[in-house]
């Protein structure tokens, strides 16, 4: 696939996190077992949610989606990264450069919506029990769940449509372990001034939104938890956002530090070791949350144990 009128450059090097040679060794074999875990744990989760009938509810819906997504969002850039700590380099084709960065952004994206619609879905469960099972009907979780997904892909095609203008003339190192927008960017010869508006546009509004719903929905949330009367619902409570309040907390900070905060503030490393973290070891870290402190999963996953050795 060709990107712009001009372009010269049929493929990109990623430089990776580093060229020493022992670190490479030490960071392949790290990044292979996180790798491993991630898949391992989000592959749990979807099994584990899919076959015991008592997580069959939408906020555990939501979970085996949030578990497919981290799946293939780690999926899409790990691989890759591991396979240049061995190579020192890694070199990808125009085509399949712009196909991480797309799948990156989709399903980064889709993670936001998710995460928003667990947010509404405690919201209701919480303040609004009555009209739990109507506002939270089969229906409504889907078209969340469709929701999530077709933002995905709508705010990756709007980054594949600014790529696709750039020309590319060299060099063609591109100062990362993936191919994220900003480094191809500064690669470009083209005037990119325009460009870099528009996925920034796409990607603020998404954050803006899901961001919104998310403290409007604990706003209200906190709200009913404060006038309860009984400390074990205010307990009770509290434990079932906990989890979804950790995963939010650190997915939406290192973001916000990477996409929102002005680029002069932090160097290209420290971007990197960010990246580092919303990519490679959130995924890996959501299943651990979800897991240790919900009681429901681990109910479940003792007794798929218990029926196994039994």
């Amino acid at each position: 696939m060709e990107i712009g009128n001009h372009t010269s450059v049929t493929e990109f090097i990623l430089l990776g996190l580093t060229e020493d040679p022992t670190l490479c060794v030490i960071f392949f074999v790290i990044f292979l077992g996180i790798y491993i875990v991630t898949l391992v744990g989000n592959i749990s989760i979807i099994i584990l949610i899919r076959s015991c009938s008592q997580l069959q509810t939408p906020m555990y819906l939501f979970l085996s989606h949030l578990a497919f997504v981290d799946t293939l969002f780690s999926t899409s850039i790990t691989p890759g990264m591991i396979i240049g700590f061995l190579k020192h380099r890694l070199a990808l084709p125009v085509a399949g450069c712009e196909a991480q960065l797309c799948s990156g952004v989709t399903f980064g994206t889709a993670e936001c919506f998710l995460l928003a619609a667990m947010a509404y879905d405690r919201y209701v469960a919480i303040c609004l029990p009555l009209l739990y099972s109507t506002h939270m009907s089969p229906r409504v979780c889907a078209l969340l769940i469709g929701v999530s997904y077709l933002g995905g892909c709508v705010n990756a095609w709007t980054f594949a449509s600014c790529l696709l203008t750039l020309s590319f003339c060299g060099p063609n190192q591109v100062d990362h372990f993936f191919c994220d927008f900003s480094p191809l960017l500064k690669l470009s010869c083209s005037d990119v001034s325009t460009i870099e508006m528009i996925p920034s546009i796409s990607s603020g509004s998404i954050l803006v939104t899901t961001v919104s719903v998310i403290a409007l929905s604990y706003i209200c949330i906190l709200n009913t938890i404060l006038r309860m009367r009984s400390t074990e619902g205010r307990h009770k409570a509290f434990s079932t956002c906990a989890s979804h309040l950790t995963a939010v907390s650190l997915y939406y900070g290192t973001i916000t530090f990477i996409y929102v905060m002005p680029k002069s503030s932090y160097s290209t490393e420290q971007n990197r070791v960010l990246s580092v973290f919303y990519t490679v070891l959130i995924p890996m870290l959501n299943p651990l949350i979800y897991s240790l402190r919900n009681r429901d999963v681990k109910e479940a996953l003792r007794k798929v144990i218990l029926r196994m050795y039994s």
